[in-house]
């Protein structure tokens, strides 16, 4: 079953592959995603995120936001801003991850690739087979990484083909390219 975290605060973060949108809870952060800026659906968020200024944190009266909410995303931040400048950043902060148990059993193993390495899709599901002692295929553990509320924080961008060929990702491949590049990733 899919538990949803109480977001209880957010913020938006200027990273240099584009503006991101975070949002956390008392017990971690629950969502790093980048802003949308293209297409009609997603006109209205982009307008909204467009007028905050960065860490801007909402809602506007700071006095309705939590202080471990307000700490988890300063944690985000801070972590964002040590992995921004191209160094392994470390312990990620504390998360709150909605998912099914298999999306949480997926994403904790994507947090297992180190930083500036690369895993496959099929290794990743091995993995995660070997713990859930019963086969896994690589196209499930597939849906489950694109599923992954926490981009960057959370490595799904360190997963590739198994021919070592860049393959879907949640933000664009450019994005994906990018990061992996800030890392030291040679593709």
């Amino acid at each position: 079953m899919t538990e949803r975290p109480e977001t209880c605060a957010g913020c938006v973060y200027d990273s240099p592959v584009g503006r991101m949108i975070l949002r956390a809870s008392t017990k971690g952060l629950a969502q790093a995603r980048f802003a949308q800026t293209t297409g009609a659906a997603l006109a209205g968020e982009a307008a909204g995120f467009a007028q905050m200024r960065s860490a801007q944190t909402w809602p506007a009266d700071v006095r309705r936001v939590p202080e471990e909410a307000r700490y988890m995303l300063d944690e985000a931040r801070r972590w964002l801003d040590a992995y921004f400048t191209g160094a392994d950043p470390g312990t990620v902060p504390p998360l709150d991850l909605a998912g099914t148990d298999f999306q949480r059993l997926v994403w904790s193993a994507l947090l297992e690739v180190p930083y500036g390495a690369t895993s496959t899709y099929r290794e990743l599901a091995r993995r995660v087979g070997e713990r859930r002692g019963t086969p896994t295929s690589a196209r499930a553990v597939g849906g489950a990484v694109g599923r992954n509320p926490v981009l960057v924080i959370v490595p799904c961008h360190r997963i590739v083909g198994a021919d070592g060929s860049l393959t879907g990702y949640a933000a664009g491949l450019d994005r994906k390219r990018r990061l992996l590049a800030l890392e030291g990733v040679v593709l």
